[in-house]
């Protein structure tokens, strides 16, 4: 499998931005797959996930309210819409997705087996 971020960038606080993560080799519909981001110094932590058995989206409290994760089945494409950006959501984000993790689960990084190669999201105040 592999997984392609893609969609970071500079921006103000208050801003938007939609980050894409693009699958081959696997349907990410049948899989669960997360949005992470890791700041400078800091450990990598959830941001949102949708989990394999079902549509319900999940979301760090930090994010909720502000990140919507959605998908596009036919493109094999996972989103991440980010609005109402803030500094503090400066990091590389990483998609995600493994095919067997369970619920409980979703929110721990080393449960998933496949990663992207990040995208860097800077928001300046």
């Amino acid at each position: 499998v592999q997984l392609q971020a893609s969609g970071g960038g500079l921006v103000q606080a208050g801003d938007s931005l939609r980050l894409s993560c693009t699958a081959s080799g696997r349907t990410l519909s049948r899989q669960t797959v997360g949005w992470f981001r890791q700041a400078p110094g800091k450990e990598r932590e959830f941001v949102a996930a949708f989990h394999r058995g079902g549509g319900t989206a999940y979301y760090a409290e930090s994010v909720k309210g502000r990140f919507t994760i959605s998908r596009d089945n036919a493109k094999n494409t996972v989103y991440l819409t980010m609005n109402s950006l803030r500094p503090e959501d400066t990091a590389v984000y990483y998609c995600a997705t493994d095919p067997s993790i369970i619920l409980s689960s979703i929110r721990v990084p080393r449960q998933y087996e496949y990663w992207g190669q990040g995208t860097q999201v800077t928001v300046s105040s």
